[in-house]
């Protein structure tokens, strides 16, 4: 039985493959099941059309075997096919899990495919290259009306944006569900940050393709007086925790970190990209039963891996990918047997780099050259960087901080979800016009008790770029929540009106920036 927001994912990609040509992306965050959502939409394809066939494609072992071990349980008699030489299976069927080091020059053997299905999509090349691309071009010669479908927890790339942005593969990103709704529902654990005395410095180390240059991070980084601070600081804080995993600069770095933890007395133990994979498997055991308190990797257990028990995220990898961040966090965010939450402590600061993973903002792509702007939390409107408050809803942007050594992060800061919360009786949506630019944009107040103010939120979708991407993504999922059919919508008069015969949340989750408000979830419970 599929969760209701797993289902919601397969109507609403039904609903936009029937209004849209192109390839879509879903947007899923970690441990929201993902290959639960692929086994029953494989299962529903070829079931209600029989003559389907379907390519799974993925990068890792791990996820090819997690994937069709969730098949096999929604459908134990599908016609299922694995081609991996890392799972030493090259078979093909109706339903193929592919790892596409292994397929990618395989399109005639593979022949006529009607849907391709890409998880970790994130790793597609924007531009006509790389594996990927490349057969999925040999595929379409076969089959033009072949749809993708891309599965990922962060639709960005390093140095390009998001990955809808042109030149780029996908057409569109179709987020069902968030963060914040699967942490409320109890489907993720949330994750908490401390203080830590040390912050790892990246003076020096210059960036090629948009990331730190390993070599010379590592460098930086792993130094004897530096290791022992951060096994010392782990250890003060950690307390009685039991599941450490540890994100390092390299190789070099991972097995230096794993050796000061054992001088300190914690059993530890390395896993790079050189593990043998027996060796490997013993390891995670290990670490899963308790035997290893602590694990140290270099690159390798971002994707693919997960332990719901992990109840410690040491953070000593500074890295300027925003979706390095969030994968890195999502390995601490699953359910636990016994904690509700999991800690994380920022040595390398990239929390205060990229910000709380509920709000991470993919940047500007590289090589661009307007000037420096932001953009206003409660509406999203674009402004210069000098501007000291919104010319769109007059909301004022924060003085600058200027921090000390002691300004250090606070508690769920990682997060950024102090809500407070209003039982919504009513709400009322109206066209909106910037000030600045004249552009036309929704606005919903949402209304509680009589003495409560109401909580305004803008929605810029008529806003070009990220900002009004994300808005029409927002307004999609509120609409479908709703009961509201958008699509015949003629202009923002008649969106308003067919939102305002639509069912309002009965609660609102927002936090509170100056007068304004920023709303980080709605529930129709």
């Amino acid at each position: 039985m599929l969760r209701d927001y797993q289902q919601r994912t397969i109507n609403d990609l039904y609903s936009w493959f029937g209004t849209n040509s192109g390839h879509p992306c879903l947007v899923l965050p970690t441990g929201s099941g993902k290959s639960h959502i692929v086994a029953a939409l494989c299962k529903d394809a070829v079931q209600n059309w029989p003559e389907t066939t379907i390519l799974m494609l993925t990068h890792v072992k791990e996820l090819i075997e997690q994937n069709a071990q969730k098949m096999r349980e929604h459908w134990p008699n599908a016609p299922l096919g694995i081609y991996s030489s890392g799972l030493r299976s090259k078979r093909l069927d109706q339903i193929t899990f592919a790892g596409i080091q292994s397929i990618r020059n395989k399109a005639a053997l593979i022949g006529h495919v009607d849907l391709v299905i890409i998880d970790e999509c994130h790793l597609v090349s924007h531009k006509q290259e790389g594996g990927y691309r490349t057969m999925i071009d040999e595929l379409m010669h076969i089959n033009s009306k072949l749809r993708v479908i891309g599965l990922t927890a962060t639709p960005y790339r390093l140095g390009h944006g998001l990955i809808t942005d042109a030149p780029a593969l996908f057409a569109d990103l179709i987020e069902p569900v968030s963060i914040e709704e699967l942490i409320y529902k109890g489907y993720l654990a949330p994750l908490r940050s401390k203080v830590t005395d040390l912050t790892l410095s990246t003076e020096g180390v210059h960036k090629r393709g948009g990331e730190y240059i390993e070599s010379e991070l590592q460098k930086a980084v792993d130094t004897v007086s530096q290791n022992v601070k951060i096994v010392r600081e782990t250890i003060r804080l950690a307390g009685d925790r039991k599941a450490w995993l540890f994100f390092c600069t390299g190789v070099d770095h991972a097995y230096h970190i794993r050796d000061e933890l054992r001088e300190q007395g914690v059993t530890a133990e390395t896993i790079t990209g050189k593990t043998p994979a027996a060796e490997r498997d013993d390891i995670i055991q290990r670490f899963k039963s308790g035997d290893i308190r602590a694990l140290t990797n270099a690159n390798v257990l971002t994707t693919g891996f997960d332990y719901p028990d992990i109840d410690l995220l040491v953070m000593a990898r500074p890295t300027a990918s925003v979706s390095l961040y969030v994968q890195m966090a999502g390995r601490g965010m699953r359910p636990k047997s016994h904690t509700d939450h999991c800690l994380v402590l920022d040595f390398a600061g990239v929390v205060q780099s990229h910000g709380p993973i509920t709000a991470v903002d993919p940047g500007r792509k590289s090589g661009e050259g307007d000037a420096p702007v932001k953009v206003c939390e409660n509406c999203d409107e674009l402004v210069h960087i000098s501007a000291k408050e919104c010319p769109s809803c007059g909301e004022p942007f924060p003085e600058p901080e200027f921090k000390d050594d002691g300004a250090k992060l606070h508690n769920d800061d990682i997060m950024g979800l102090d809500a407070l919360e209003m039982n919504v009786s009513s709400w009322s949506w109206r066209k909106h016009i910037s000030r600045s630019s004249g552009k036309e944009m929704v606005a919903v107040s949402y209304y509680g008790t009589l003495t409560d103010d109401p909580i305004i939120e803008y929605l810029p979708i008529t806003h070009e770029g990220y900002a009004g991407q994300k808005a029409l993504r927002i307004l999609g999922m509120i609409a479908n929540a709703a009961g509201v059919d958008t699509n015949d919508a003629s202009g923002i008069e008649d969106l308003t009106w067919l939102m305002n015969a639509g069912e309002p949340p009965s609660v609102l989750k927002y936090k509170r920036d100056g007068k304004f408000y920023r709303v980080l979830s709605r529930d129709w419970a």
